[in-house]
């Protein structure tokens, strides 16, 4: 994958798949410490020990359409390969987080990607499960949870055609001030 946000929608999509009613993606950019890392945690069912101890196999999966699972072995690929590395955790019954870093400056750690694209896609493709998003850039937060906006609006659908626009607007602009932020120090 050539963004790391693809890697984060497939890591949000499995949990779903995994039965979360909960995710939380958190991004993190900080060029003081030359890291850019990013977790996805969910209240799935987990996995067993025997499992887990399975997740960098390539030719390992829990899907029964298919007989290959390259996202994690690939992104763990990709976070050695740039300086960084890869950690999963998992329960059963409580859940799986995903950790993955990257040196910052690292010529080979792709971008970031389009994550207002990815967290849309995650929040419309899934009404019935909340998302919890935070991004931070050299300490400036962009945060979204998707609870809260639903107690702001006076729709409690996140995927009706106009409020779904407007929470893509909304992701898009707020992103771009971020990375503006960033820019400008």
């Amino acid at each position: 994958m050539e963004e790391l946000s693809l890697h984060i929608l497939d890591i949000g999509m499995n949990s779903i798949r995994a039965g979360a009613t909960e995710v939380a993606v958190e991004v993190t950019e900080d060029r003081g410490q030359n890291l850019l890392a990013f977790a996805v945690r969910d209240n799935g069912c987990g996995m067993t020990e025997e499992q887990l101890a399975q997740i960098h196999d390539p030719f390992f999966t829990t899907r029964d359409t298919r007989r290959v699972g390259l996202g994690i072995p690939l992104l763990k690929q990709t976070a050695e390969q740039a300086g960084g590395g890869l950690t999963v955790h998992s329960s059963t019954g409580q859940g799986t987080t995903v950790e993955a870093r990257f040196e910052l400056d690292h010529v080979d750690r792709p971008p970031v990607g389009d994550m207002a694209g990815t967290v849309w896609t995650l929040v419309v493709t899934n009404r019935d499960v909340e998302f919890d998003y935070r991004h931070t850039i050299d300490g400036a937060c962009f945060e979204v949870n998707t609870t809260k906006l639903k107690e702001t609006l006076t729709t409690n659908s996140l995927t009706k055609p106009r409020v779904a626009g407007a929470l893509l607007k909304y992701l898009r602009e707020h992103e771009r001030r971020l990375e503006e932020g960033r820019d400008a120090s």
